[in-house]
């Protein structure tokens, strides 16, 4: 496994790591309902066309079971390092990340090649995810103040920082972060790709015989999708969404309890935790 940290709880662990355990990213983080925030950011970094071109170019089978929930597993692990790892193992995790995408390259339709690690795409993606859990977190009605998803936006400088994004050059509030998007708007949109993408969350590649993600997933890809801003929606060409905003809102506290439902969350991470290894497996 490339990305391994030791568990907060442990009395033996160096340090408290980027942020530690006072810091609202650990709580913001820890939160269930952030899943729905992953499924969003997606949706959110795939209207950049060179992102979602970069990542379909360089991974030509992610949309096949296996390799999808492999990535996943590998994302997700990634993430949780960055987050709850001590400062080396995080800092190891942000190397493996940026020698990954050193050196690859995408290519426009017109041939255009270009660098799939320039800043641009890093912090397109990077913001992506951070306003994507900052609006999850805040419409689920999690317990966040205002002053807290600030917070919680400048802490995410350090991850930022982690994948190679010079930190001075990531938002640092949520109205830097609202400022960032009406900034760069006018150079996304959606291209091919990016509605496959999103047409095949809806109908997610699932490995042979897990019911449970077969069935469990469009509902949450239907609603991460409902999250969005109006503008994305609307570069995808649904700006109703499959929900109205009030129903997105709605489902949103609804999953977050669901989620909070011990059982019931286990199991889905049982079928997550499957999914995973047999892509893990097939690619060993």
């Amino acid at each position: 496994m490339p990305y391994r940290y030791t568990d907060p709880d442990d009395p033996g662990r160096e340090d408290e790591g980027l942020f530690g355990l006072g810091s609202v990213t650990w709580r913001i983080m820890s939160s269930r309902i952030m899943w729905v925030a992953i499924v969003r950011a997606l949706y959110l970094q795939a209207l950049h066309p060179r992102v979602i071109r970069g990542t379909l170019q360089n991974a030509a089978t992610i949309t096949e079971p296996v390799d999808a929930w492999a990535r996943l597993r590998r994302t997700r692990m990634f993430i949780e390092t960055r987050t709850f790892g001590t400062t080396a193992e995080a800092e190891r995790a942000g190397r493996r990340v940026r020698t990954i995408h050193q050196g690859r390259t995408g290519t426009d339709p017109d041939g255009t090649r270009y660098r799939v690690d320039e800043p641009e795409l890093l912090l397109w993606v990077h913001c992506g995810e951070v306003a994507s859990c900052a609006d999850i977190a805040r419409r689920s009605q999690l317990p966040f103040s205002a002053a807290d998803l600030d917070a919680f936006v400048a802490e995410q400088r350090a991850s930022a920082e982690l994948i190679g994004i010079d930190r001075a050059a990531a938002p640092g509030s949520m109205a830097e972060l609202d400022a960032y998007y009406e900034e760069i708007r006018p150079r996304l949109y959606a291209c091919d790709e990016a509605k496959h993408a999103l047409r095949l969350t809806f109908r997610p590649p699932v490995p042979d015989g897990n019911r449970v993600l077969k069935l469990g997933m469009p509902p949450v890809s239907i609603l991460a999708f409902s999250t969005l801003p109006r503008w994305a929606r609307r570069m995808y060409g649904r700006p109703g969404g499959p929900l109205s905003e009030a129903a997105a809102t709605a489902g949103l506290r609804a999953a977050r309890m669901m989620f909070n439902q011990q059982r019931l969350f286990s199991g889905a991470m049982r079928a997550i935790y499957r999914a995973e290894m047999a892509g893990e497996r097939a690619g060993s």
